[in-house]
């Protein structure tokens, strides 16, 4: 029974789908405001909680660094990896990007995405975000959204 108010993560589609999100997106790390935006995408994938992809317009990109990790989607392409320097402390792939998405991910392009795990504060709304279990899909928790989510350890078959 699905609960009144929630989204269940076995509802979203696959292959995933991109929607406007114009709520507010804030990301503090190192009690610098890296991101502060409503103007979100949100990709929603079967079994993975909400992934938002903010504009770099809305994202402090001074601290941030390109680095040499590439991985690749079956849905979305080639991902491009950033990393984050606050005071000279440095992290690698806190973030990534597709500078040139598949057809049917345009509204992504120009985006990136954080993992929330890496990152010291994530908010959606106000509130703050719980990281997806595991390391590897970078899906953001909140409140409204129902799992089992794949990612942790022993998901990776379902």
């Amino acid at each position: 029974m699905k609960e009144k108010g929630k989204e269940s993560v076995w509802d979203y589609p696959r292959p995933p789908r991109v929607e406007a999100y114009q709520g507010l997106i804030q990301i503090v790390h190192r009690d610098i405001t890296v991101v502060n935006s409503t103007r979100a995408q949100r990709v929603l994938e079967t079994s993975h909680p909400p992934v938002y992809y903010m504009p770099r317009e809305d994202i402090l990109m001074d601290v941030l660094f390109p680095t040499s990790r590439k991985t690749v989607c079956e849905f979305k392409g080639v991902a491009s990896y950033w990393g984050i320097d606050i005071e000279g402390q440095r992290l690698v792939d806190v973030a990534w990007s597709y500078e040139n998405p598949r057809p049917g991910y345009q509204a992504i392009k120009g985006h990136l995405a954080f993992y929330p795990g890496k990152m010291e504060k994530c908010y959606v709304d106000g509130e703050k975000v719980i990281a997806q279990p595991g390391d590897f899909y970078g899906g953001w928790v909140t409140s409204n959204i129902t799992g089992p989510f794949k990612g942790r350890a022993g998901t990776q078959g379902w």
